[in-house]
């Protein structure tokens, strides 16, 4: 499954409004009742998104194991507001978006929009969805993504919408919302904007899985390694990047928005 229209904007962490009217609906959708927000999948469980801080390093892990880290409703909620608050903390530098259990993120939870078919609900997720990818590309935090196991879907978007990626070799790729007869819409941008044209075009029409190292070699991510070294190459990268001046590096500055966000970030 897939989000809905990535033109919402979001609110931007560092306190400058970008009103968004997904997220606007998103509350009055919960409200009415249309969207559970809870802060886990059932009372006792652990949250939905684990922070660890490691210096000026911050990863944050999807904590849905059970589910292949699907996007529910209550994990977009948990993983924007983890988003919200690491994008406004000086001392973090770079953010990695990691994932519990055997698949980083499987899109979109099906079940969750099985049980609530109405058109209400389903806007609100995609809003919601888009206004929490928007914000990857808002903190001013480089974002990186080791992945494993599958991301599909919305979790290939996820992928896509972080500045760097590492992947472990077994790692698979998809968008496979035609699969199911509903073409991977807002996917397609953050895909298209890593992958060549036809590439892009071909895993969205066909809804084939391709691997770690095709991806590496159409660009949807920076390495693919073997799995024991997948934790040691993000750390690399990561350190890479905290040895690096933080005026430099920095999305945003006091004269404006640093060259790497202005050229690479949407």
């Amino acid at each position: 499954m897939c989000c809905a229209s990535g033109r919402e904007k979001v609110v931007d962490p560092r306190g400058r409004g970008w009103g968004s009217k997904g997220e606007e609906r998103a509350i009055e959708a919960s409200k009415a009742g249309n969207v559970p927000v809870v802060a886990a999948d059932a009372p006792g469980e652990e949250p939905l998104v684990l922070r660890t801080d490691a210096g000026p390093v911050t990863t944050l892990t999807l904590n849905r194991p059970r589910q292949f880290n699907a996007l529910s409703s209550a994990m977009l909620a948990a993983l924007q507001a983890e988003l919200d608050k690491v994008g406004t903390d000086q001392s973090v530098r770079v953010v990695v978006l990691a994932a519990a259990g055997k698949a980083f993120c499987a899109g979109h939870d099906l079940k969750e929009m099985r049980n609530h078919p109405d058109k209400a609900f389903q806007i609100a997720l995609f809003e919601q969805c888009s206004q929490m990818m928007l914000t990857i590309n808002r903190i001013p935090q480089p974002v990186i993504a080791p992945v494993h196991g599958l991301a599909t879907a919305a979790g290939c978007q996820l992928v896509a919408a972080c500045d760097l990626a590492v992947a472990a070799d077994a790692a698979q790729f998809a968008t496979s919302g035609i699969r199911v007869g509903l073409f991977c819409s807002t996917p397609s941008v953050a895909v298209s904007r890593n992958l060549s044209r036809k590439k892009a075009l071909e895993i969205l029409l066909t809804g084939e899985f391709i691997d770690a190292h095709t991806a590496e070699r159409e660009v949807l991510i920076n390495y693919a390694v073997p799995p024991a070294e997948l934790d040691a190459t993000v750390q690399r990268l990561a350190d890479a990047i905290v040895a690096k001046s933080p005026v430099a590096v920095v999305t945003d500055t006091a004269d404006g928005p640093a060259v790497f966000a202005v050229v690479f970030r949407p």
